[in-house]
């Protein structure tokens, strides 16, 4: 009978998901490059494909912002610590997606690089560890500034984050030169404009002209006016999440989308690009009440975002939608700046399901074209546990 292998792993929280990490040397050898092997290996690890939709039988939780691995290596590029590898593993489907970054455990990914032995605690100043990160996903750097003390990355603290429920050290993370700019130098608006009238099905807009604004900063976005689709931007995961109807009508329009964006050539490829683009809608500020049940006023928010991850409402923000919101907001005439109340905020606080969260962006004007030098936020990570993960032999 086969037995299991039992592999290094970290189970870790960064910002508002949590995934398994992984040293690239721990890894079994066939799965230190990329291909089936390392998919099947991670979708093992995490649970999935589970025709139920729960990972019961994986380190998974059953929803996008806990269905990720993460590889961390020694940097293959000049001037950085580490490589950060990221891979979006389907709940219920044959597919592991590494077309995007995670924001969110791009915290963990600062944090972790400590831990493993990557970078050295002590060459922090004034209790602060720089770490500097390549994304490998999509080949864009992050700067991750990581409390430390006594040698060790400090992890406990008074930072709250809205969407986790109890306070930890405050990590800031720098997303330097997060434009998408592809493989031509084309503007972080890959249609060229602010706003696009997108051609959509009766279904979702009477008349099937539907307004967006589609960028590729921290991830590729495509934002729509909430009142446009027939929501207010106040609501929270269950009035999406329960109605199927509404799923597929949001993934309809995320192909649109993509189509539009040049990510993807057919219809049919969006099927196996579920993490990006993402789609949103955003709407100007107003009160809610957030999913635990504290009432976010108007007054302290700049606008309200929702966001799809893997085809659900996610239960707060990720990460990189947050940076895309960010550089969308400091751009005067996109939608979002529009649902912001307009001028060239440099940051915005905008509210969602969980609560609230503040993010900046640099954005000018150069030669016509809209550029960001960089996008600013804060989160926090924290180990979860440590040791080993088993999976099958044979599985991989």
């Amino acid at each position: 009978m086969a037995g299991q292998v039992r592999i290094p792993a970290t189970y870790m929280r960064g910002g508002t998901s949590k995934g398994v990490f992984f040293r690239l040397e721990d890894l079994p050898e066939a799965a230190r490059v990329p291909g089936p092997a390392r998919d099947k290996l991670f979708q093992r690890v995490i649970g999935s494909p589970d025709p139920y939709g729960a990972q019961i039988d994986g380190m998974g939780g059953a929803t996008s912002s806990t269905s990720k691995c993460v590889i961390v290596s020694p940097s293959s590029q000049p001037d950085h610590d580490v490589d950060y590898l990221y891979g979006q593993v389907s709940i219920d489907t044959d597919f592991v997606d590494w077309s995007g970054n995670c924001g969110n455990l791009s915290t963990g990914a600062g944090a972790f690089a400590i831990h493993a032995g990557y970078v050295d605690a002590n060459r922090a100043e004034n209790g602060m560890c720089t770490v500097r990160i390549w994304q490998a996903n999509i080949n864009k750097t992050i700067i991750a500034h990581v409390p430390v003390a006594n040698g060790e990355v400090q992890e406990t603290g008074d930072f709250e984050l809205d969407g986790v429920t109890f306070p930890a050290a405050e990590i800031v993370l720098e997303f330097v030169d997060p434009a998408d700019d592809g493989e031509e130098g084309g503007s972080m608006f890959p249609t060229g404009n602010l706003v696009d009238e997108l051609d959509v099905p009766e279904e979702i807009v009477p008349g099937g002209k539907l307004k967006a604004t589609m960028i590729t900063a921290g991830i590729p976005t495509i934002f729509v006016n909430a009142a446009d689709i027939g929501f207010t931007g106040t609501e929270l995961r269950e009035t999406i999440n329960n109605n199927p109807d509404t799923l597929r009508r949001f993934e309809t329009l995320r192909t649109i989308g993509a189509l539009k964006m040049g990510l993807i050539k057919s219809p049919e490829e969006a099927a196996k690009r579920q993490h990006t683009p993402k789609i949103a809608f955003v709407a100007p500020p107003t009160d809610y009440a957030s999913s635990s049940g504290k009432i976010v006023k108007g007054e302290d928010i700049d606008l309200l975002v929702r966001a799809l991850s893997m085809g659900k409402l996610h239960h707060a923000m990720m990460g990189t939608a947050s940076v895309a919101i960010a550089t969308a907001a400091a751009v005067p005439g996109t939608l979002v700046n529009q649902a912001a109340g307009g001028g060239e905020p440099q940051a915005v606080r905008f509210g969602h399901p969980s609560g609230t969260l503040r993010v900046g962006a640099e954005a000018k004007l150069v030669d016509g074209q809209w550029t960001v030098t960089k996008a600013i936020m804060s989160r926090s990570a924290r180990i979860l546990m440590e040791g080993h993960v088993r999976v099958p032999e044979g599985s991989f």
